[in-house]
């Protein structure tokens, strides 16, 4: 297929100005193969007013990446509850164009994963895409973006997943990621590239460890055969492990770099800088450890685990000047180490 089936879907949690923004932006790209599910994590900002005005076109969209099209509102919404039955479905899947969201409401914030998995079950259930791109609601996509990892989808048979170069928001022409890989002995993931202005320097289609789970272009044979993301995590390398699941069935992930997007990075958990974020990153390094690492690795991690655990809490405390990212180490330190 020349144009494949693409079920985008996008998480929003009390962000519904990241979110219109992402969306205005996908409704101007030159794909028309695709369809949005935009599943909303309990949000408690008004976000589904908001994203219905947007749709309606009332509230429109101001960017420094591109016009607001109002000719092409109104945008139908398709609204459901997560638990939603193949018997309440009305939407005909054979008459869908781009205009069109499907807008599902969890009753709880699921998580990163949690929240991705509603929507992704929705697709595979009703939409038969033959991809899912996982997007994040703090990007902007170029207009050429989807198309170009389409275009290279086949570049090689054992491709299962795909992403784009990633800039920085508010820097860009600064790469933020062109692809990802696994720091084993400090259980990170580094991207490549990241703080580096764009001058070429990763111009070439490459394999990657993984890519970041901000703009991840999935088979939906791959799903199929690995099943979702696994939800234990929450937030934080759920995309790393859904990776090395892949691969352990024989795909492989490809960094594309004439695809193009800007992240606001950390938007919704805050990485280190917030205690939420600080939490889960600190607690699910161990549980991905635990599954992942070689036995050497592992005992190098351990080492280095101990040396920091004392430092760390410090020095971050100190550096955003919070007491409560003290705690909430430690507190995801005791969640990693105990965690089934």
């Amino acid at each position: 297929m020349n144009c494949p089936r693409v079920s985008i879907v996008i998480l929003n949690w009390n962000g519904w100005e990241d979110t219109i923004e992402c969306l205005e932006s996908l409704f101007q790209i030159n794909y028309s193969n695709f369809d949005v599910v935009l599943v909303d994590n309990a949000s408690e900002d008004d976000s589904i007013n908001k994203i219905r005005d947007y749709c309606s076109g009332i509230l429109p969209v101001e960017s420094s990446f591109f016009n607001y099209n109002p000719h092409n509102k109104p945008i139908t919404t398709y609204e459901y509850n997560e638990t939603f039955k193949k018997d309440e479905i009305p939407l005909k899947t054979e008459n869908l164009t781009k205009k069109h969201i499907t807008l599902i409401k969890n009753s709880e914030n699921r998580g990163f994963p949690g929240g991705n998995n509603v929507g992704i079950k929705f697709a595979l259930e009703f939409l038969y895409p033959d991809y899912i791109l996982l997007l994040n609601n703090d990007t902007v996509v170029d207009e050429n973006f989807l198309q170009e990892l389409i275009n290279n989808r086949n570049t090689r048979d054992d491709v299962g997943i795909l992403g784009p170069k990633i800039y920085f928001y508010d820097k860009p022409q600064t790469i933020w990621s062109a692809g990802c890989k696994i720091s084993w002995k400090f259980s990170r993931g580094i991207q490549i590239g990241t703080n580096e202005t764009d001058n070429g320097q990763y111009d070439e289609i490459d394999e990657v460890e993984y890519v970041s789970g901000s703009a991840f272009l999935i088979k939906t044979e791959v799903i199929k055969k690995i099943g979702l993301m696994d939800e234990n995590y929450f937030l934080y390398f759920e995309e790393s492990d859904w990776t090395l699941r892949a691969n352990q069935e024989g795909f492989k992930s490809l960094y594309i770099p004439t695809s193009h997007i800007w992240h606001k990075v950390s938007r919704s958990g805050g990485g280190i800088s917030k205690p939420m974020g600080l939490y889960y990153i600190t607690r699910n390094r161990w549980i991905f450890m635990r599954k992942w690492a070689k036995k050497n690795d592992f005992l190098v991690f351990l080492l280095i685990q101990i040396i920091l655990a004392i430092l760390i809490p410090i020095f971050l405390s100190l550096y955003y000047n919070d007491k409560k990212l003290f705690f909430s180490y430690y507190a995801g330190l005791r969640a990693g180490i105990t965690n089934p």
